[in-house]
Formats: structure tokens, sequence, C-alpha cells
């Protein structure tokens, strides 16, 4: 399949599905199924819509890879950057076993049934289960040992796209003040909030946390009724999605409506500290462990470690969360390339909270930070 009109893409190419092959005939799995999902998007480009109805990416260690649709989104493939890649497409029609048309091309292209079957991580189980019923003598695994090699290290058009991900959200929290004032509901500020995120260039929002208070003190907390009040301090935690589907992430705390308490600003200058020296630490070698160790070194150290209650950061690309997470125990090595959140936090139950978050790039030398606007916490009028 190949159709000159599809836009073809810098951010995917065919090298990227003949990575993936080679990388699981290295680890011995015999056939890799990617189902609708950021695996899919990220190896051909194609942006599928999820539902009952197979669609997959098929690509076995030996022979070429394939992609089994439903015939009435078959144009849909073909448009879309998946055109350009000379991908064979197989249609099934509505009375066809989709997961029969998977199993036999691939069987196929092996010159026998594959007993080693790698799934995305995400995949339906219907279609997980249904791809293993079609290949009754296979075993199932995740296809992330393979897939997250490929994933968690960007190409340098996969940073600019974070880069401009980041410099739209960064404009939005520019605003804040426009929206975030006291008498406020969290709700009424966080639609305020998404609408600036599209208005500022994503096609999509992801989250908009907005934890005033002592909601502050819930890393995760969900947009409320509660009113802002005077001196509260306010964790806005913000992200969505662009056209080309790299996402935005970034975390900045406020104060509204006067000061922060001086106990409040004593602590909060430990953790910009400790997100400083996190971001400092990045370079190519230093595990993943060691950057989550450097700000909660800093933390610990002033005598606030048991209110860091979450990692220091997680991966970010076609999703929000994805490898490399930076927690202790993860001796991953960073490499050129890998993209990342460094996001410290410090959270007193029931009473206050704050958080600062960057998005970062490991480079050939050192640290790129994608997120420019003032860690320091930021006073807004009332």
């Amino acid at each position: 399949m190949t159709n000159p009109s599809a836009s073809a893409s810098p951010l995917v190419t065919i090298d990227r599905v003949h990575a993936a092959r080679a990388l699981a005939a290295e680890t011995g799995i015999d056939l890799l199924v990617l189902t609708p999902g950021a695996d899919l998007r990220y190896l051909c480009g194609y942006d599928a819509h999820a539902m009952e109805r197979l669609t997959a990416l098929a690509v076995p260690r030996t022979g070429e890879p394939f992609l089994v649709v439903p015939r009435l989104e078959a144009p849909m493939v073909d448009a879309s950057p998946a055109g350009t890649l000379g991908l064979e497409l197989l249609a099934w029609d509505e009375t066809h076993d989709a997961f029969g048309v998977l199993a036999a091309a691939a069987t196929a292209r092996l010159g026998s049934a594959p007993t080693r079957v790698g799934v995305g991580s995400r995949t339906w189980a219907e279609h997980a289960l249904g791809v293993q019923r079609a290949l009754p003598g296979s075993a199932l695994e995740l296809a992330s040992p393979v897939i997250d090699r490929l994933r968690m290290v960007k190409t340098p058009a996969e940073v600019e796209e974070l880069a401009l991900a980041g410099a739209a959200i960064d404009r939005v929290h520019a605003r804040m003040g426009e929206w975030l004032r006291v008498g406020r509901t969290e709700a009424e500020v966080g639609a305020d909030i998404a609408a600036a995120i599209l208005a500022e260039g994503h096609v999509g929002v992801d989250f908009t946390i907005v934890g005033s208070g002592p909601n502050g003190a819930s890393p995760h907390h969900e947009l409320s009724g509660r009113r802002v009040e005077a001196g509260d301090v306010v964790v806005v935690d913000i992200g969505g999605e662009t056209a080309t589907g790299y996402r935005s992430d970034c975390t900045r705390t406020y104060v509204v409506g006067g000061s922060a308490p001086a106990e409040v600003a004593r602590w909060y200058e430990v953790l910009h500290a400790a997100q400083l020296a996190a971001t400092a630490a990045v370079r190519p070698g230093v595990t993943a462990e060691q950057i989550d160790a450097a700000a909660r070194q800093v933390i610990a150290d002033a005598g606030w470690g048991e209110y860091f209650i979450h990692r220091t950061g997680h991966g970010i690309g076609l999703d929000t969360h994805e490898p490399p997470y930076i927690v202790a125990g993860n001796d991953l090595p960073l490499e050129p390339g890998m993209a990342f959140s460094v996001e410290p936090g410090i959270y007193l139950p029931g009473q206050v909270g704050a958080r600062i978050e960057d998005i970062v790039v490991c480079t050939d030398d050192g640290v790129r930070v994608l997120n420019n606007g003032p860690r320091e916490l930021v006073e807004l009028p009332g």
C-alpha cells in the first residue's frame, strides 16, 4: 500500500517498523501485534480509533510487516502517514474472522505458527485473547521490552514536537492570573485553563489539576467546587496533546491574594532547590534512580522527606506517562534523546502542597529544559 498523496512525516518512517522487527528477533519474539494506541501511532503513524473491530500492525521477526484493518477504514489508513510506508494492507470484511486473517498472514511469513507473540501493554483484552485463540500454540507476552526501547529515545524531530508542546503550555501558565482569583471555584478555573490549552496550540486537553489550599496536598486532585480563598497556595498541573500526538505536562505553584506563610516559603525554597538539583544531574550514563535520589536527598536533608510521596518523574512522548520512570530501583542509564519530567513535590496532608514540574531531555552533554516559566512561588493578586 503506497499513496503518494498521503503526507509524509519526518516523525514516522519505515525504519521504525524495521527496528522493531530487529529487536523482536533479538529478544526471541516471533510476532509483534500492536493495536490502536500510542505504540501503533509511533511505529506507523496511524492514529486509529480503538473499538471492537480489530485494527493491528503485525510485525513478524522475519518477512514483511503488515496492517490488518476493517475494510471500511482502509481509506483512513491510506490517508494517514502509514500510507507512505509501503506496508501491505489486509482489509477484512464484516463477515471475516479478522484474527484468522492476522494469524494466517503471520504464519505464512514465518513459515510456521509463532510461539511467542508480543502484544501492546494497552491492548484490549478481547483483542489479545482473540489473537491467542487464533494462534492456539502461542504464548502471549508484552511487547514493551521491544517497543519501549525504541520509544524512550526521541529523535530530534520528536524533541522539537515536545518543545513546541512545552512552549504552548508555558503560555497557558503565563496567563494564570486571568483565571486564578479569590472566590472562583477550582472547576471554574479548570474550565478556563482547558479552553486556553486549546487556544494556545493543543488539539486535546489531557488533564487540569487545580489543587487549592488543603486540596494541594493531593497530587492528583480532581477539580472541585471549593472556592479559592485569600492566601491559598494552589498547585496547577496541566497538559495536553498536540496535533502530532506529542504531549505537554507542566506544574507550577501559586499563592493567590496574599503572600505565602513564612514556613511555606521556607520549605518551598527546599523544593525549588531539589528540582534544580535533579535537573542539573541529568546527563548520559546517570541512572534514572540517581535523578530521583538527587531531588529526594535535598528534601530529606531539610527534614521534609516523608512528605515527598511520589517518584520524581516519568517519560513523555505520545503518552503523557511512559518509560523511563525516574524512580528508586530503576537503574536504567540515561541516553541522549530520553525525555521525562522532573517534578518533586512536598505535601502536608490536609493542609497544603506544592510541586514544580518541567519536561527535560537528556542531551549529548547534559540536559535541555523544555519549560521555561518561573519556578518560584508565583504570587497572584486576589
